[in-house]
């Protein structure tokens, strides 16, 4: 059978033919390898997402996801150090060795004294009653007392003066004046209302949850009666509070903000399955006086913003969110940990300056927040200068450098070089000011704990329940952002408010604030929960 011969000559249409055809080809598998890459760069994330380091930050690297249930396992160690008086008793985030002086304030101690019994006192040489001469030390022991709960009845005694009503026939009769109660009507006390505001604020611990706790103590306390006495100690009592703290912030030279999702399931207009949002303010962390807000709104418009820093027209940081574009008076100020993230995300595995511009654009960012822990220190006037001098032109070389990327399009690589030039203006406007931070992770920090509780509560019934939420919340971080333990706070002024009824004077809420020196000298740095300086990353 002859073999069919093969063609050696083309015309020049059949050739441009062939070309096209190539081209066509080329051009598909281009854009199937991009559409690739673009998948790969999604599937990376989710996984990086789900079971990777959370936290962009060098410094901070997750080696196990240690499962819930046999956790206790994995993490035992017979080598471990036991914890001693003197090592146990550590403020947050500062996990050094503390003097027996220093636990003894924090900590009563009891004496435990060992005593032979009387039939043993008898010595076995002699037979006479032996006496004690002296005492040894043997060890220390925590002891875990659970929450004590008593039911306080006042009786007001009534007294009466007998001369009187023998020389004029009537009594004088006069009866102590009884003190003021939280609620009318109700077995809400001060210690009981904050002890449940705590818990749920402070401890994420669900209403629900909180209601079994109290019956398994003998005691049956709804979820309802408990929502009901946060819901209305919040408007009569602390709201007051939250108004002379915003008064507070808005004449603050820098402010943080942020939001984040919450649901409400009882909303005017909206179905249950809706999104809301919660919005918090923040001071920054050079400013003395340290405010946390939150603001319960059913929408995330940026209309919000605007009516709540209505009248401040300083420094506002912020992630880049567009609807924060409506202030125009103030100066918008951005976040150089979301520019950081955007080429996180956008990083291969193994990636390296030589082989990723992702990793040139990270490395660009960590020298620049390593500069800032430089002049972390300084005064505001000299961290301006230190940044004019050693961060600008850091800068200057990575916007030049970001002009020369040409990234694909739709790729992570496109959205991290994007983010850097769109938000150029708000990112380099920590430039010209030294009080102004580089990062807005203060304000994402301070909605951490509201995020997290919303992890065990899921939602909020109805609109009052979440108004009544965002004040608690910004007296507690208020409180811990001072340096005050949350629960002796709330008790105090649950306490002394009711006393001055509802018509409050200015002078008379400035001593309730969480900086005001009686709150400090009285609730100040005992064991609280403080934040420390997010300023840096």
């Amino acid at each position: 059978m002859a073999t069919p011969q093969q063609k050696t000559t083309y015309s020049a249409a059949e050739v441009a033919a062939l070309e096209e055809s190539i081209l066509k080809l080329k051009t598909g598998n281009d854009e199937l390898r991009r559409k690739l890459k673009h998948m790969n760069e999604v599937f990376a994330n989710a996984q990086r997402a789900r079971f990777g380091q959370s936290s962009e930050k060098n410094s901070y690297v997750l080696h196990d996801q240690t499962s819930f249930f046999n956790e206790a396992e994995k993490e035992q160690n017979t080598k471990a150090e036991e914890p001693t008086p003197d090592t146990i008793l550590v403020p947050q985030h500062e996990r050094k060795k503390r003097s027996q002086a220093e636990m003894l304030n924090g900590l009563p101690e009891e004496e435990v004294l060992l005593e032979l019994p009387e039939d043993q006192l008898v010595c076995g040489k002699f037979g006479r009653k032996m006496k004690p001469i002296g005492k040894k030390f043997l060890r220390h022991e925590m002891q875990i007392i659970p929450k004590q709960m008593k039911l306080l009845a006042y009786y007001a005694v009534t007294y009466a003066c007998d001369s009187c009503e023998k020389d004029t026939g009537f009594a004088h009769i006069v009866t102590v004046k009884p003190p003021v109660p939280l609620m009318k009507h109700s077995l809400a006390s001060p210690s009981t209302v904050a002890y449940i505001m705590t818990q749920k604020y402070v401890d994420g611990l669900p209403l629900a949850r909180q209601e079994k706790i109290w019956a398994r103590e003998g005691i049956f306390l709804s979820r309802a009666t408990m929502a009901n006495w946060v819901t209305q100690c919040s408007q009569s009592w602390l709201k007051p509070l939250y108004k002379h703290m915003k008064q507070e912030l808005l004449t603050h030279s820098v402010i943080h903000a942020d939001e984040t999702v919450v649901q409400v399931l009882k909303e005017d207009g909206k179905p249950a399955t809706s999104e809301s949002r919660m919005w918090l303010y923040a001071s920054a962390a050079l400013i003395r006086h340290q405010v946390r807000l939150f603001e319960y709104q059913p929408h995330r418009s940026g209309k919000r913003p605007v009516a709540f820093l209505n009248g401040f027209t300083s420094a506002l940081v912020t992630d880049g969110y567009q609807g924060y574009n409506l202030l125009t008076k103030v100066t918008h100020c951005g976040c150089w940990s979301h520019a950081r993230r955007k080429w996180w995300d956008a990083m291969p595995e193994g990636a390296t300056v030589k082989t990723s511009k992702d990793a040139v654009g990270f490395q660009y960012c960590n020298k620049l927040f390593a500069q800032e822990r430089k002049c972390a220190a300084y005064k505001p006037k000299y961290r301006q200068e230190y940044r004019q001098n050693k961060e600008l032109p850091l800068l200057e070389e990575y916007y030049a450098w970001l002009k020369t990327i040409h990234p694909e399009k739709g790729s992570k690589l496109e959205e991290a070089v994007r983010y850097s030039l769109n938000q150029k203006q708000p990112l380099t406007a920590f430039l010209g000011n030294g009080e102004v931070p580089i990062s807005n992770n203060l304000a994402e920090n301070a909605i951490r704990l509201f995020t997290l509780g919303r992890k065990n509560w899921l939602f909020c019934d109805t609109t009052k329940g979440a108004k009544a939420s965002a004040i608690v919340y910004s007296l507690v971080e208020s409180a811990k952002a001072n340096g005050v333990e949350p629960f002796a706070y709330l008790q105090h002024v649950l306490v002394e408010l009711p006393y001055l009824g509802k018509n409050q004077s200015h002078e008379e809420l400035k001593s309730f604030m969480p900086w005001a020196p009686y709150v400090q000298q009285e609730f100040g740095g005992k064991n609280s929960d403080a934040y420390v300086n997010t300023y840096l990353d």
